[in-house]
């Protein structure tokens, strides 16, 4: 009698983190054709809060949860469109502070989820590689403050301007991946303080969850036998 009001949620509950992963996807492809248009820079945020909503989606199994997602997210949502609008250092800077703030929040209660898992499912696999992307756009946002706080700290983003936040954004994911190109270079102490400390958090997150995920793994096999 109970079993189909149940279903639907958890249903739901297995597209969460794949809608944001496929969002998050989506701007990594379409953000270098989107940023040189300026007619079509609209676009790019539309997808930026497309990313709010999936986000917030994605953490909405307790209510409680959910509700500050939406506060957090509202700052966010509000500074990305005003932006549209207005150019002003103090706006970038509210700017990266909430998106900072709002992603971190998310990273944790994805993270929670995680660890919390005893079976290791496909949606356990989108939310892992979701917060993996999630981590280079929090080192977004805090090398836009560096840059802020301390003008000409990479050697190619001497103001914050549209180019500049694209090649931080370039910079943060090849620093968190430890590609490095060389091509942008952290020059001020705070700068290559975060630079280094993201090549060491995307190294052991891979490795910390990968041994999670292999572990758990190997015990459900172990239990099936």
């Amino acid at each position: 009698m109970t079993e189909p009001a149940v279903i639907p949620v958890k249903n739901n509950s297995r597209t969460r983190f794949l809608l944001l992963l496929v969002s998050l996807l989506a701007l990594m492809v379409l953000e270098p054709f989107l940023f040189d248009y300026t007619r079509l820079k609209f676009l790019l945020d539309i997808f930026i809060s497309i990313i709010l909503f999936t986000s917030i989606y994605a953490v909405s199994e307790k209510r409680s949860s959910t509700l500050v997602a939406i506060i957090l997210a509202l700052p966010k949502f509000g500074t990305i469109w005003a932006q549209g609008f207005i150019t002003h250092p103090l706006l970038t800077f509210f700017d990266s502070i909430f998106g900072f703030i709002f992603i971190g929040y998310i990273i944790v209660l994805i993270l929670k989820y995680i660890f919390r898992q005893e079976n290791v499912t496909l949606e356990t696999i989108y939310g892992a590689i979701a917060v993996y992307i999630l981590i280079g756009l929090v080192w977004v946002f805090l090398y836009n403050l560096t840059e802020l706080l301390h003008p000409g700290s990479f050697s190619l983003a001497a103001v914050i301007d549209a180019e500049s936040k694209k090649s931080l954004y370039f910079f943060s994911f090849v620093t968190l991946t430890t590609l490095g190109y060389g091509d942008i270079t952290p020059v001020s102490g705070p700068a290559r303080s975060l630079a280094m400390l993201e090549a060491i958090v995307g190294q052991m997150y891979i490795a910390v969850l990968i041994a999670r995920l292999v572990g758990i793994h190997i015990s459900q096999g172990l239990l099936k036998k």
